[in-house]
């Protein structure tokens, strides 16, 4: 039987190996292209050229058309279930697309008022353009049939869109007898690419049709193949056009009226004001290629609340992920296997700046920004009160070969004398058209604020195989003792983790379009050779037409604790548990989407009353989300989450948890939407079999949205949070305590702003 470390001289050899060796021949397989040859048009078509969904006879030989839509899904390589024509054509500002996508069932279509960027459930159309002709990185336009929009990135080493990035854009819908037509109008200045006198650019086009879970391309983007850019078309004819040079300027203003209750000195103790502010987000297009993003005092009042998530009696930390503008668009230049720039850590930001773009074959990031908040979460006379942490990340990744690349990253956390320093380098390496393989091999350095100084390396090397019905995964990560990343999220240290993962879709391309196994392993050693975790397990998933997936699963776990990690253990200690459960989700009717899964397990009671020791526990959970679609302008997503946890010699209750959420967004037009969200958390414990506190939350959040684009926007806002709390006056001092039934209003605000885009 193979040693930890041989294991991983085995995995990363053979990635690596066979990525150097296989590169050369995989990249000389010559592939069947599709070209476009867009032709320069007189004048600007508009919906109305497409009447009773036929090209205005005045334009047929100005935009060049597109018929030959093929499946990816269900039925990979067969033509499309429905007709489908695009019509291409430019000038000197716009390039144009338009979609008329006929349909047999006409008032099956999917199309809803929404708001910009969350109709993803409907019907729609999609175009992705790879600018820079390198089969690597593209921009996404997507609309549904109303012409409700969206745009992203999509990166191939990622595999999925990046709905982040914004830009400016035009599209407009119209339902019809036959079925629907979008226009779309995407400006040059909203694009990065090579100024040169005639481009070549790839592109794919998609319709998709959520009844039939049907995926239509041209040209035809297999399923059997890994990546989309890489299977694309080819755009030529594009002459004499540029991005230009422009600069965005977003000035906001805003007011905020609140009260909080603000814990940071011995006394907690009440606080309200009225503040009026103001800030400035502006991007720069240096170059063609490059942008400047600039940030003073952002302002994220707008940002939705995150989504529920179970964070009751866990042992590590639970991710919860960035939805932040300024953070979230062109994340994809700072990306690697190992996780080093999580940007929640960065919680109350005044200035930034970021540099994100392409020279060449090289790819560059830089982000520089402080943060408030080390400052602002101590007392008046702490020493660190009003001092801030500075963050800097730098990346830089080159193409090699085709669609392979080699990279290397860079971060610093600085806060007074202690800082956090990480640096590395990682490849990946399309080996063919199914196996891709890749690696990651950094180091930390940190100084505490006491003087301490640690350091320790961390790797990462995988290898996995995407195709329609077999694929694989392998993963090796090494997280030594003394690693550290301030700047990222890695959840556990002085690890040794090896996942194996195998699947297989047998597709039987009917009502049931899909099934199959998959089978998993995860084993994690401490870097003494001390096995701490062990876990074996079984899936099973139908999927079906209509949006509809059914599945179960079970495991094996098992799971060690040691003295250091619980200090009432007096040696080691291993915990088995069996995992059974099942899951499903469905669209089939247009009102109703349906998503739940259920599970029960012998779980570990992780926070046990003082000076007792973990214990084995049976536990169950409940994930169920409905969201209601009673009107076309109305969307209603509600979830409940359960998880119990109850004493295996008595069945007495250890805790129960309970989160319900509701949200209700009614969409008037395009621009003016207003939405509702309230939330209940209930944590119910015994005090008798857990340290942990009955706590119950209740939050109310309005907002009113008038948006003309990303970023000209008014909104008007308010929420707030009751908890069962309440403050106790005592000889001490004013303490924090909680009561079942008792709720105060421990924070309100109410709050407008308005920014605006000025374009120059």
């Amino acid at each position: 039987m193979l040693s930890v470390s041989s294991a991983r001289i085995l995995l990363i050899s053979i990635s690596v190996t066979i990525g150097i060796a296989n590169n050369a021949f995989s990249q000389s397989v010559a592939t069947e292209r599709s070209q476009l040859n867009i032709p320069k048009m007189q004048r600007a078509p508009v919906l109305e050229d497409f009447a009773d969904m036929k090209l205005n006879e005045e334009l047929e030989n100005q935009m060049v058309k597109v018929d030959q839509f093929k499946q990816n899904q269900p039925r990979d390589g067969e033509p499309a279930s429905q007709r489908t024509e695009s019509y291409l054509g430019y000038d000197d500002k716009n390039l144009y697309i338009v979609f008329v996508c006929f349909d047999k069932e006409p008032e099956k279509i999917r199309a809803r008022w929404e708001r910009r960027e969350n109709a993803f459930d409907d019907d729609f159309v999609e175009v992705t353009l790879d600018t820079f002709h390198d089969r690597r990185r593209g921009y996404m336009f997507w609309s549904n049939p109303l012409g409700i929009q969206a745009e992203g990135i999509w990166t191939e080493e990622e595999g999925e869109p990046d709905w982040s990035f914004d830009t400016i854009w035009q599209t407009r819908g119209q339902l019809t007898e036959q079925g629907y037509v979008v226009w779309m109008a995407i400006p040059f200045k909203s694009l990065r690419f090579r100024v040169e006198d005639r481009q070549t650019w790839n592109i794919t086009l998609l319709r998709m049709i959520p009844r039939a879970n049907e995926w239509a391309y041209w040209p035809h983007v297999s399923a059997r193949k890994e990546g989309r850019l890489s299977q694309a078309g080819e755009v030529v004819g594009l002459q004499s056009i540029s991005p230009g040079r422009s600069i965005f300027l977003i000035p906001y203003t805003s007011f905020r009226s609140f009260r909080a209750l603000d814990t940071r000195n011995r006394d907690p103790r009440f606080v309200s004001d009225r503040q009026f502010d103001g800030g400035l987000d502006a991007k720069i297009v240096l170059t063609d290629n490059f942008v400047l993003d600039v940030t003073a005092n952002p302002d994220f009042a707008q940002v939705e609340s995150d989504q529920p998530q179970v964070t009751v009696n866990q042992r590590f930390e639970v991710f919860f992920p960035e939805r932040r503008p300024f953070f979230v668009e062109n994340s994809d230049f700072f990306a690697t296997p190992l996780n080093l720039l999580f940007t929640r850590r960065i919680a109350d930001p005044q200035f930034g700046a970021r540099l994100t773009g392409k020279a060449g074959p090289y790819a560059i990031g830089a982000l520089v920004i402080d943060d408030q908040a080390p400052g602002r979460a101590v007392a008046d006379d702490d020493p660190f009160y009003d001092k801030r942490a500075l963050f800097t990340i730098a990346r830089v990744r080159r193409d090699i070969f085709k669609q392979s690349n080699i990279g290397v990253i860079f971060t610093n956390r600085q806060f007074q004398d202690s800082y956090n320093r990480v640096g590395g380098v990682d490849g990946r390496f399309k080996l063919n058209q199914n196996w891709v393989s890749g690696f990651q091999a950094v180091t930390s350095s940190t100084r505490t604020l006491d003087g301490q100084k640690l350091a320790g390396p961390a790797y990462n090397a995988y290898l996995y195989r995407q195709g329609r019905q077999f694929n694989y995964e392998a993963e090796y990560r090494d997280i030594s003792p003394n690693f550290n990343t301030e700047t990222g999220f890695v959840r556990r240290t002085d690890v040794r983790t090896i996942n194996q993962e195998i699947s297989y879709q047998f597709r039987p391309e009917k009502k049931l379009i899909s099934w199959g196994p998959r089978v998993f392993t995860d084993h994690t050693w401490d870097h003494q050779g001390t096995r701490l975790d062990a876990t074996v397990g079984l899936s099973m998933r139908w999927q079906f037409i209509g949006d509809t997936s059914a599945g179960a699963f079970a495991l094996t776990n098992r799971e060690r604790l040691r003295p250091k990690d619980f200090s009432v253990l007096p040696e080691n200690r291993d915990f088995a548990s069996n995992v059974k459960g099942f899951f499903f989700g469905s669209s089939y009717f247009r009102w109703l989407t349906v998503n739940g899964e259920y599970s029960r397990w012998a779980g570990i009671n992780f926070v046990p009353v003082a000076g007792k020791e973990p214990f084995l526990t049976d536990r169950s959970s409940v994930e169920l989300g409905v969201t209601l679609r009673p009107m076309n302008r109305l969307r209603i997503d509600n979830t409940y989450l359960s998880s119990r946890s109850l004493d295996r010699q008595t069945g007495a209750n250890i805790f129960n948890n309970h989160i319900i959420r509701s949200k209700w967004n009614w969409q008037f037009n395009q621009a003016l939407s207003v939405r509702v969200i309230t939330q209940y958390e209930a944590l119910l414990a015994n005090p008798s079999l857990t340290a942990l506190q009955t706590t119950k939350r209740f939050n109310a959040d309005f907002l009113a949205t008038y948006q003309i684009n990303p970023w000209t926007a008014l909104f008007v806002g308010y929420n707030s949070n009751m908890q069962n709390l309440d403050l106790l006056r005592t000889p001490q001092g004013t303490q924090i305590v909680r009561f079942p039934n008792r709720f105060i209003n421990d924070g309100k605000q109410l709050f407008v702003k308005f920014s605006y885009l000025f374009r120059f």
